[in-house]
This record gives C-alpha cells, sequence and structure tokens, in this order.
C-alpha cells in the first residue's frame, strides 16, 4: 500500500474549513499524558478562550471529545429526561435531528416550524410556550446549516426566563464567525464545533452550561443515557480542582484547538465578524449578478455560509463536480427537500478570504461560458469587487 498524499481543495464548503499551518503544526507536537500538569495547563488555555469566544464567564465551559454532532448530543441528553417537553424549531435539517436526540432521550417534542429558510420571531417562541404548559427547554439553531438561515437568539433568552425554561442554543457554524453572545442573550446550552468558524480539524466540540443549566444536569431524576457524554462526570475531569479521569482526551486535537484559538483572539472577534460579512456580502452580490437568488431574506442570511437557489437550467451537481475535478474547489449541494436545488458555499474561519471568493467566481464564471448559461464574462467578479471597493 502506498503513501497516502491528500490532494489540494479549496474547502468552501458547509465544513471542514481550511486550518492555518499553526495548527497543523500544533497537531504534531509530541504526546503527553491527558493528566500530565502540562496538558492540564492546557485545558485550561483552552477554557479561558473558549469563554471568550462564547461571550460567558460559565465556569462549566470545555471541549466535549467528539465532532460538533457529539456536542449536540451531550447538550440534549444531560438535559433532557423522559416525559420533559421541549419546544424545538424546524426550520432545516439540524431542528429535524435535535428534535430526533430529543425524542430518543424519551422527551416530548413540541415542534414550532417555519419554511425552510425563514426563521423564529420571539413572539412565536412566546405563543408556543403560553401554549404548551411546563416546558423543560427551547431549542434553536442559531445557524442553519442547511439553509443559510441566521435564527435572531438576542430576545428569547428573555422569553424563556419568563416560563422558567432553558435556552439551548446550536451555534456550530457561527461560533469564531459571528455573534455569540451566551451570557448576554440569555443562553442556557451552547454547543459548536471545531472545524468550521474556528478552522481546526474535526474532533473537539466547544461546548458551555449556565449555572442554571449545571443545576439541571446535577439534579436529574435519572442517570444521563450516555456515559462517555455525562457532563456530571465529564466535569470532574476538567474542572481544575479535581481533575478527575473520565476518558483519554484527543491530545493532539485539543493543542490543534488551543493553536485555533489563540488565532482567533490575536485576530479580534470585531475584526474578524466584519471579515465574515463582507465576504459573505461580495459572494452574494457576484453570485447574484451571475443569476443565483439566496434562499434566506436579505436580514437573515449568515455572513458564515452562503446558501443560493441554483436556476433550473443549471444542473448544479455537475458545476459541482466539476468544481472539484478541474479546479479543485469544494462546495456543498442542498440537503432534504433544498437536494438538487440549492448550492451551500462555506466562507468560515481561514477560508474567508477576498481571494478564494473571487476564484470560486471566476471558477463558476468558466464553467458557465463553456456551458452557455454566463453571457457577460466578467459580471460576477465585477459585482464582488465593487463590493470591496466599498460598493452596496
Amino acid at each position: 500500500m502506498q503513501d497516502f498524499l491528500a490532494p489540494r481543495r479549496l474547502l468552501l464548503g458547509p465544513g471542514p474549513s481550511a486550518v492555518h499551518p499553526r495548527v497543523l503544526r500544533a497537531m504534531s507536537t509530541p504526546l503527553i499524558g491527558h493528566l500530565d500538569p502540562i496538558f492540564l495547563g492546557v485545558m485550561n488555555d483552552i477554557q479561558t478562550l473558549l469563554r471568550r469566544v462564547f461571550a460567558t464567564t460559565n465556569p462549566f465551559t470545555i471541549a466535549v471529545s467528539g465532532t460538533g454532532s457529539a456536542g449536540m448530543e451531550a447538550a440534549i441528553v444531560n438535559v433532557i429526561e423522559p416525559g420533559d417537553s421541549v419546544v424545538v424549531g424546524i426550520n432545516g435539517v439540524f431542528g429535524t435531528r435535535l428534535a430526533t436526540i430529543i425524542e430518543r432521550c424519551g422527551g416530548n417534542v413540541i415542534r414550532i416550524e417555519v419554511p425552510w429558510g425563514q426563521v423564529f420571531e420571539p413572539d412565536f417562541i412566546a405563543s408556543a410556550l403560553e401554549q404548551s404548559g411546563p416546558v423543560k427547554a427551547v431549542v434553536l439553531v442559531q445557524a442553519e446549516t442547511s439553509t443559510g438561515a441566521w435564527q435572531p437568539i438576542e430576545h428569547i433568552g428573555t422569553v424563556c426566563r419568563q416560563y422558567n425554561t432553558l435556552l439551548i442554543v446550536d451555534a456550530v457554524t457561527s461560533l469564531g464567525g459571528m455573534p455569540v453572545e451566551v451570557d448576554r442573550w440569555g443562553i442556557d446550552v451552547c454547543y459548536s464545533a471545531t472545524q468550521k468558524c474556528l478552522s481546526c480539524p474535526p474532533g473537539l466540540a466547544p461546548l458551555t452550561l449556565s449555572d442554571r443549566a449545571l443545576s439541571v444536569v446535577k439534579t436529574r431524576r435519572s442517570p444521563c443515557r450516555s456515559w462517555y457524554l455525562d457532563l456530571s462526570l465529564i466535569a470532574d475531569y476538567w474542572a481544575e480542582q479535581s481533575r478527575a479521569y473520565h476518558h483519554t482526551a484527543p491530545i493532539s486535537m485539543t493543542y490543534a484547538l488551543r493553536e485555533a484559538l489563540r488565532l482567533v483572539e490575536e485576530e479580534g472577534l470585531p475584526a474578524r465578524f466584519s471579515r465574515h460579512q463582507l465576504n459573505s456580502r461580495a459572494l452574494i452580490a457576484g453570485l447574484t449578478a451571475l443569476g443565483f437568488s439566496p434562499l434566506p431574506p436579505a436580514d437573515r442570511r449568515l455572513p458564515t455560509l452562503v446558501c443560493v437557489t441554483v436556476p433550473a437550467h443549471i444542473d448544479e451537481a455537475a458545476v459541482r463536480a466539476e468544481l472539484l475535478r478541474r479546479f479543485g474547489i469544494e462546495i456543498g449541494g442542498g440537503l432534504g427537500p433544498l437536494k438538487g436545488k440549492v448550492w451551500r458555499i462555506g466562507l468560515m474561519g481561514e477560508s474567508s478570504t477576498e481571494a478564494n471568493v473571487l476564484t470560486l467566481l471566476n471558477a463558476i464564471e468558466e464553467i458557465g461560458i463553456r456551458s452557455g448559461w454566463v453571457s457577460t464574462p466578467g459580471a460576477g467578479l465585477q459585482a464582488a469587487a465593487h463590493t470591496y471597493s466599498g460598493g452596496r
């Protein structure tokens, strides 16, 4: 068997995103034990840096061993018990997945739904809570990766507290690329993933719990259904005063996350958010000039993932395949009812650059010219350049 050499790809799909060379170098750091005092110091650094990215002072702020889906499952299985009622916002694939996990925990899912690409307003949440009786938690996806829709969270925490309800937020495609204000917005449980806007390889899931949520975890009527993701046990490993063994931490991934978070810190969150916004606007301008239509409304579009409807006369799968084969560019197709109808283009972390936007638009234009559905060469590039030069 020959050595494996991965091809060079421009990662502009819904994840993973590009990884900075410093993060890759950190992964090659020699291993030490997961209870070594030096490694415990690395864990302390990660907790400090994650609190800044989550905008929280929560003591329980950790990185779960596993991808974002492990963070999702940990958030649910630790809080929800059999018989608990949970309001779940479903406007895409990941709200649906959350409902499935809750049902597997024995929870009573109260589905609230809007069309894919739209979001939930606070009054809608309040009405659902008013009609549902006692509810353990409200669960929402801030950045719905299947539609590119940005769910506002700012006022929903206040609504949840009025009904003595926990607020659980999926920030997988938002943390590090757009504002996530855990304390100010009253979020009780928030989880994310390393491979999106944090630009770290997949393998860890940042997670933070408020004191309210941690109290719920510690006073459960029944044991958590997952031993591996039982936060009451994992807490003793991450707590500085105890450091009790639970499982072997992914040491190299922990090195990588620390370095990725240092890069976020060096750039600064305001600058990072502005960069994602600018590149998203430029890409949307370019794609619109080429005949593609953004799926979410203008004021609800993610800056980290652009979702556009592909015109019916374009074979979207064939274009994506050609982008990968000829140009080494990866973008994502649609999921569920949007399969074959949309493109999902990630501009997350290290992948969110002007050069990447222009490279992608140039490749799409070339394919469109050869296929006959682009009649004005340079239209997309000019629209993007206009945005970068200060135009709207």
